[in-house]
Parts: structure tokens; sequence; C-alpha cells
């Protein structure tokens, strides 16, 4: 059935040459409120040593804070759908407290869900290509190109900046729908349709199961402009032989990742180290630019990352996005007590180099 195609309306709809990020998508802690994360820390240090999952509310409590970040959850769903956290001193806290911070504060805004089959509720984003076999982008250096992930909302932390480049670059789906409406109707109608997108393998055998999923890209079910695209699971399926991609659907990939990489479109953001990103990852798409880094681990670009489900805010359909939330509680069966912890994580990746170098 044909698609009445309509442009999107509303605050969602933003372009970034017109957009001041620093002025209008930032919040600066202000010395009262680092006071009040400083005190959750030692708040929660009190406790003895707590594993992610028992971070929460409570642990990690937030009397003033707590409330903004329920006011953020809001904005961010009817507003532009990012904003960016600074002014959280880097040099006064360890790489590992830093963590701590992270996930306390997105215990206020949402739930922590598993990213991947290993079960991982705080990511570490780092490039350790060299010893992880076909790792995904998070795990693997240079840019990506503008996507959304399996979540509602998508944060990033930043714990150490690249030695150059690795600029997070946002673009709004709404702006993206609309230009395509302009241009070309037929593509944005096909992005409406189904598609089969083949999911990872291992998400899929420690998940719920099915390798395959019917899909939608652009999606009005929930009374609100939601996107959700990957470049690489489509094709996944093509190669695998589960899906046949027309041109026009093959067209319209190719089409939306131009206009999402226009410069007339995207906005760059610069996340300093300690600068805390928040994004709704229904109506924006993410990316980054290529970066440089050295061969130590510990010296290299190191973002952490929460995967956030947002209880308040309307279901997306079922038939977006590759995961379901019948995976999240599967994948975290794989999970081990402390994986996350940035400094054992570094120190296993430094480990297992070791032993290919032997």
């Amino acid at each position: 059935m044909p698609v009445e195609l309509t442009p999107a309306e509303g605050r969602a709809v933003w372009y970034g040459p017109e957009v001041d990020y620093r002025t209008e998508g930032m919040h600066v802690l202000s010395p009262g409120e680092i006071a009040e994360i400083d005190g959750a820390l030692a708040h929660l240090h009190s406790l003895g040593t707590l594993d992610f999952p028992d971070i929460i509310p409570e642990t990690f409590p937030l009397p003033t804070l707590g409330e903004f970040f329920r006011g953020l959850g809001r904005e961010l769903l009817h507003g532009r759908g990012f904003l960016l956290l600074r002014g959280l001193p880097r040099e006064r806290y360890s790489l590992d407290d830093m963590g701590l911070i992270y996930y306390g504060l997105g215990a206020h805004l949402g739930r922590p869900v598993a990213q991947s089959y290993q079960g991982e509720l705080l990511g570490n984003v780092i490039d350790v290509s060299d010893v992880e076999a076909q790792a995904r982008g998070y795990h693997a250096g240079g840019g990506q190109r503008m996507h959304s992930d399996n979540c509602d909302l998508v944060s990033l932390m930043c714990g150490r900046a690249a030695r150059s480049g690795g600029i997070s670059r946002i673009v709004s789906a709404a702006a993206v729908h609309n230009t395509l409406l302009e241009t070309r109707p037929d593509l944005l109608e096909a992005l409406y349709g189904e598609w089969v997108f083949r999911r990872m393998e291992l998400d899929a055998r420690y998940g719920t199961g099915p390798l395959t999923k019917t899909v939608v890209i652009f999606s009005r079910a929930s009374g609100q402009l939601t996107c959700n695209v990957s470049g690489s699971y489509p094709y996944r399926a093509v190669q695998a032989g589960d899906a046949v991609m027309t041109p026009t659907q093959n067209e319209a990939l190719n089409e939306m990742a131009r206009i999402a990489a226009s410069p007339e479109l995207y906005l760059d953001m610069n996340i300093g180290e300690g600068d805390i990103q928040f994004l709704n990852n229904r109506t924006i798409l993410h990316g980054r630019t290529d970066y440089e880094d050295p061969s130590e681990f510990a010296k290299r670009r190191h973002m952490l990352r929460l995967w956030l489900q947002m209880p308040t805010w309307p279901p997306l359909p079922a038939n977006q996005g590759m995961q379901s939330p019948a995976d999240y509680p599967l994948w975290l069966r794989q999970r081990t007590r402390f994986m996350e912890v940035p400094t054992r994580y570094l120190a296993e990746m430094t480990r297992r180099k070791a032993e290919l170098t032997v």
C-alpha cells in the first residue's frame, strides 16, 4: 500500500549549519552540581565495590541533578534530540571512577541495557581491531558513516581524546527525511517499505535466535517520525542470500547515506575529555570523522558508551530496529562481573596483544 508522504515537523527537524550546540544544546555543570556528583560517588564507594547492575538511583543519589535528568528524557524525546553535558573535571577522577559516575548519571535517565551478545552494560569504545577479529565499529578505528544503534537513547563519555580527529558527527533524521521528500520521494517511499536485515550471528545465537528480521527504516507508528538504519545489515542479508535488494532500495540507501553526510545537514560536535553526549537514537543518526591513535592501548581514543531504554517513551514499533527488548536479558547471560571496568578492559586487551606478538 502506498505511503502518504508528508514533511516531518517540529523541533526534531534541524540543519547543522544553523545550530550552535554550545548555546542551544549544551549544559555546563555548575560547581554545586559537580559537588553533588562527588557526593554520589563517595556514597557509592562507601557501599563497597559494587558491580554496574547495582548502580541505581538509590546507590548513586542525586537529589537535584536527578530531576534534571528526568527532564532531559522529556527534552530528548520532544526536542532536537541531543545534549552535550560539559564541566566534569576529568583530571579529578580515575578512568574507572569516570565509568562509575557515567553509569550513575545514566541510571537517573533511563535503564542501561546490554550492547551485544557479550552482555556489556558499559561499552568501551576503543580501537582493538589489532586483537579482536572482525571488530565492530565501536571496537575499530577510523571514521564511521551515519547510522543508528539499537536502543532508545545512545550516549558517549570521552575518557581520552584522540591524538587528532574523531569528531562526533550527528544529523537530524527528520531533516534527511524532508530532503528526500523534496528531491526523491520515490526513494523515501521505499525507506518506509519492508526490508530484510541480517543480524550479527552471535547476537542472534545468544539472543532470541532468528538471524533475519523484516524491518522498516522510517516509521510514524509511534506517533512520531522515527528512524533506524545501519548500512551493513541490509547488505549482509543480500550477501547471505536472505533477500534480494531492488535497484530502488539500493539507490535509496545510497542516497540516504549521501544526504546524511552532507555539510548542509550534519552537525559536528567536539566531545572533550569528561564531556558526555546524549542522543535520541530514534531521531538522530550519528557517526564520526577519521582519527589518529597511538599504538599503546592506554593512550588510544577511549570513549565509554551507554545504551539506554526509556520506559517513559512510547514503544517503538516492533518492525523497527534489529534487536528486540527480549534480546537484552538473554545477552546478559554472557556477562561476567566487572567486565566493563575500563582499566580491567584495557589490561585484558594488552594481555591479548602480547600473546599475539609472542
